[in-house]
């Protein structure tokens, strides 16, 4: 191995959890965030996002509708690829998370992920801000996202300030 070969290696070790260390709580999220994400035009690698998911897993929206009525709408992980897939590729989006909270016990886990959305990397700010809700199960191999459950902010709920810093 080259000097060179040695330093990137190790560079890319010490740079923090992998998106695509599922041995990981911190990796399993950023795996989502990283699939779903990407510039306009480009395809996103909806297998990945299949085998981050239980089979049985759920995508559970909350939101408001126009007269103000609280609603829940839950799909599988195949109805948010046929339903939002072709939107985030046409659009552009990347989700990123800025704060997290994270509980565990055993073999399972709830991350509160508060996160970002632009459409474009360069945008100065978000178009949409709020709470990802991630339940995960680890089966002594790797972490599975079981059911991911979010809100976004609105006018009438703002995100509390102790969502926006990671920890306690």
């Amino acid at each position: 191995m080259t000097a060179c070969s040695f330093l990137a290696l190790s560079a890319f070790a010490l740079s923090g959890p992998k998106a695509d260390d599922l041995t990981t709580i911190e990796g399993t999220v950023a795996a989502v965030y990283k699939v779903i994400s990407g510039p306009a035009g480009e395809k996103r690698d909806w297998d990945k996002m299949r085998s981050l998911f239980q089979p049985e897993a759920r995508m559970i929206a909350v939101g408001k509708t126009p007269a103000g009525e609280v609603r829940k709408r839950a799909i599988t992980v195949e109805d948010y690829i046929k339903q939002s897939g072709p939107i985030l590729e046409e659009r552009g989006f990347f989700e990123k998370e800025v704060a997290q909270k994270t509980e565990q016990y055993g073999n399972i886990a709830h991350v509160f992920s508060t996160y970002e959305a632009r459409t474009k990397l360069s945008d100065d700010k978000p178009f949409m801000r709020g709470i990802n809700s991630f339940q995960l199960w680890n089966d002594g191999k790797r972490w599975w996202v079981v059911t991911i459950y979010w809100q976004s902010e609105d006018p009438s709920t703002v995100i509390p300030e102790k969502y926006l810093k990671t920890g306690g």
